[in-house]
C-alpha cells in the first residue's frame, strides 16, 4: 500500500533546493513570499538556490547531493520544493540515502527532471510525492492561478478533482488505479535501472517539451516494447510544448503519433490534459489512487 507523507499545517516548514539545474535566487523570491505571507508556511532555503556555480548545474554533484540529502533528512522541514528541474537528478539518485526518509517521509515537489526522483521513490519504497508546479510558477501573479493553487490544496490534504475538455482522439471509458508518470524522456531514461517505472494496473500520465516528433515516437515505442503500455488502467496524455519537426516532415502530429501506438489497447485515453511545462500543470500525487473518466463531453480525474 502506498505511504502518503503527512499533509502540512500552518507554520510548517518547506525547504527549497535545486538538485538539478541552476536557478537565480531572485526567481524564487515571489514563491518564498507567497509561501510565507499567503500560505502560512515557514521557508528554509538550501545552498543550491542561487548557488555559486558557473555551470549549467546548481552546484557540483557533491554540493547538490549534500543539499538535497540535508533537506530530506531535516526534522524541521515538512516538505521539499525543488526550485526547478532541468537536468542532473540522474547524477544523484543512486547516491541518496533513504534510510531516514523511509521512516519519516515528507512531500517532495517538482516535475520535469524531478520525474526520476518520483519514479525511484515510488518503485522502490511506495512513497507518494508531488508532480506539480515549482518555484518559478509563482512569478507574474502565477500563484493565483488554479494550477499553483492545486499545489496548495494538495499540501493541505484536499482531494483533487480535475477536468478538461474532450479531445477528438480521446478513447472513452473509466479506469481506476494508482497514478504514475511524468516527463516522458525521464520515464524512458529509467527503464532498465533501479528507477524503472511500474505501470501494470496504474493510470499513466506523460508530458514533455522541446522534443522532435520522431523522438516522441521513439520514446513511446520504447515504453511499448518494454511492456509499460500493455496493462494500464488508463493513459493521460498531457501537453507537448515547443515540439520540433524535421526538414522533411515526420507526417503526423504528436497526438496522432501516440494514438497510433496505443490503438491496440482498450483502456481509456485522453489528450491535452493540463499537465505540462507551461502554467497548465495540475498538482498530481504520485502513487495515490485516482479515477479517470473519459466521456464524449469531458475528462475528469479525481482522487
Amino acid at each position: 500500500m502506498i505511504k502518503t507523507p503527512p499533509y502540512l499545517n500552518s507554520g510548517d516548514t518547506i525547504g527549497i533546493v535545486c538538485p538539478s539545474g541552476y536557478m537565480d535566487a531572485e526567481k524564487a523570491a515571489e514563491c518564498i513570499r507567497v509561501l510565507q505571507e499567503d500560505w502560512g508556511y515557514k521557508v528554509k532555503v538550501g545552498k543550491t538556490l542561487g548557488g555559486s556555480s558557473e555551470t549549467y548545474f546548481s552546484g557540483t554533484e557533491e554540493e547538490r547531493l549534500a543539499d538535497f540529502q540535508q533537506m530530506l533528512d531535516d526534522d524541521e522541514v515538512q516538505a521539499v520544493l525543488c526550485g526547478r528541474g532541468g537536468y542532473g537528478m540522474t547524477h544523484l539518485i543512486d547516491k541518496i540515502n533513504f534510510k531516514k526518509f523511509k521512516k519519516n517521509p515528507k512531500w517532495v515537489i517538482g516535475y520535469s527532471d524531478i520525474t526520476l526522483f518520483h519514479t525511484h521513490l515510488y518503485s522502490n519504497y511506495y512513497i507518494s510525492s508531488l508532480h506539480s508546479p515549482m518555484a518559478a510558477a509563482f512569478n507574474d501573479a502565477g500563484y493565483i492561478n488554479r494550477y499553483v493553487q492545486s499545489l496548495r490544496h494538495a499540501l493541505e490534504g484536499k482531494w483533487a478533482k480535475y477536468s478538461c475538455d474532450a479531445h477528438e482522439l480521446n478513447r472513452q471509458g473509466e479506469g481506476v488505479g494508482e497514478l504514475v508518470g511524468g516527463n516522458l524522456a525521464l520515464l524512458v531514461h529509467g527503464i532498465g535501472t533501479d528507477s524503472e517505472l511500474k505501470t501494470k494496473g496504474r493510470i499513466l500520465f506523460i508530458e514533455d517539451i522541446g522534443e522532435y516528433i520522431y523522438s516522441i515516437d521513439r520514446m513511446m515505442h520504447q515504453l511499448k516494447r518494454s511492456g509499460k503500455l500493455k496493462h494500464l488502467a488508463g493513459l493521460i496524455i498531457g501537453e507537448f510544448d515547443d515540439v520540433k519537426d524535421t526538414t522533411r516532415p515526420f507526417g503526423k502530429t504528436i497526438y496522432e503519433t501516440i494514438a497510433e501506438i496505443v490503438a491496440e489497447y482498450d483502456y481509456p485515453v485522453c489528450y491535452h490534459f493540463p499537465v505540462s511545462h507551461t502554467e497548465r500543470n495540475y498538482a498530481l500525487k504520485i502513487g495515490v489512487g485516482y479515477k479517470l473518466k473519459v466521456t464524449k463531453a469531458k475528462v475528469t480525474l479525481e482522487e
